[in-house]
């Protein structure tokens, strides 16, 4: 991704500068960063999203990405795979061009939802099966991973993977050096092979992902928390790292495991709908304030869901795009943070340790 912040001239399309010192500051700033492609060339694109480069993969994905959990989701059987179609094609048709898929069900059901649509050309689609990877002991060799890696593609009728991002132990540090081998070994092999175009890792651990990223160069992505409570820290944070190594990120858990949210049931007539999605947009925007991140990955239930994050967008266009964002000195924003800490379910708790990242 970008070295430097991501300009307003970048995200809202050519532009009038400002006049004087501010003007030319602005326009040397933009010379350095990495220039956007034609439009022709990003997948899906469409002008009410924004846009960023995924690091050295230098692939340009949607500022707001779908996330593989489902874990609100009412339905079952037939009425589940016709909600998730639902989904991504409005996705699609709104300009979201990542899904990132972390366990065999997600992979199955997102890829059956592409190939309904005729659209597996149109969407970059992040690859893993979290039981048989580096969590499960039987899975931490170069052969197990690449007999993973295998086995789900073709269960799943994938000629290829765009992102293969093995979720790892929390703590990753748990994994020997020997084990870190083996994973980046996997990963140079499928690349090599034109089974996977770029590798990354998922897991819960700061220290673990610096030291992956600084020791085996095929990572081009890693997948860690980043929430409304996150923040970087102002010195040895391991976003140094990540723009020091060009390196894309997604940020799980942008909702917290859904503990900024007043409804546990996401339903369109629920109604709390209209406060929580208003929550969504104020986290959404938060998180985007970061440069370094390439997308928050929101697990997305409902197709309105994808409307409300094309207007979390919108609204960081008009309020956000400027020296200081309008959505750090919110107070309905700051109320929402810290209620959402105080809400965390027991299982989550552990991301209290994310909040200086």
């Amino acid at each position: 991704m970008a070295p430097k912040r991501i300009s307003r001239r970048r995200f809202l399309g050519d532009g009038a500068l400002a006049v004087g010192a501010a003007g030319l500051a602005a326009r040397e700033a933009m010379a350095a960063e990495p220039k956007m492609p034609p439009k022709s060339q990003i997948l899906s694109f469409d002008e009410r999203m924004e846009y960023r480069r995924c690091g050295k993969t230098d692939q340009w994905v949607s500022a707001i990405s779908l996330g593989g959990h489902w874990k609100r989701i009412p339905y079952r059987g037939d009425d589940f795979q016709k909600n998730r179609t639902e989904t991504v094609a409005q996705c699609l048709d709104s300009g979201i061009n990542y899904i990132d898929a972390c366990c065999r069900a997600e992979v199955l059901a997102y890829t059956k939802a592409v190939k309904a649509l005729g659209r597996r050309k149109q969407m970059y689609m992040g690859f893993s099966h979290c039981g048989n990877e580096p969590r499960n002991r039987k899975f931490r060799t170069k052969k197990a991973l690449l007999g993973t890696l295998d086995g789900l593609m073709k269960e799943a009728g994938l000629d290829y993977v765009d992102i293969w991002r093995p979720t790892c132990h929390e703590p990753g540090g748990m994994h020997t050096f020997n084990t870190s081998r083996e994973i980046a070994a996997a990963g140079e092999a499928a690349v090599k092979q034109g089974k996977v175009r770029f590798f990354g890792i998922s897991s819960h651990d700061r220290r673990w992902h610096e030291m992956m990223i600084r020791e085996f160069p095929i990572l081009s992505v890693v997948l860690f928390p980043y929430t409304a409570r996150s923040k970087e820290k102002p010195k040895d944070s391991i976003f140094q790292t990540v723009r020091d190594k060009d390196i894309g990120v997604f940020g799980i858990k942008p909702f917290a495991s859904n503990s900024i949210f007043k409804s546990r049931t996401s339903a369109p007539d629920d109604t709390h709908r209209a406060a929580d999605d208003k929550s969504a947009r104020m986290a959404l925007r938060y998180i985007l304030c970061n440069d370094a991140i390439t997308a928050p990955i929101p697990g997305l239930i409902f197709p309105h869901h994808v409307d409300n994050c094309l207007k979390a967008i919108e609204e960081r266009r008009k309020e956000d795009i400027a020296v200081r964002p309008a959505i750090l000195d919110d107070a309905e924003f700051a109320q929402m943070a810290d209620g959402m800490f105080n809400d965390l379910p027991p299982d989550y708790q552990w991301l209290k340790n994310w909040e200086w990242v």
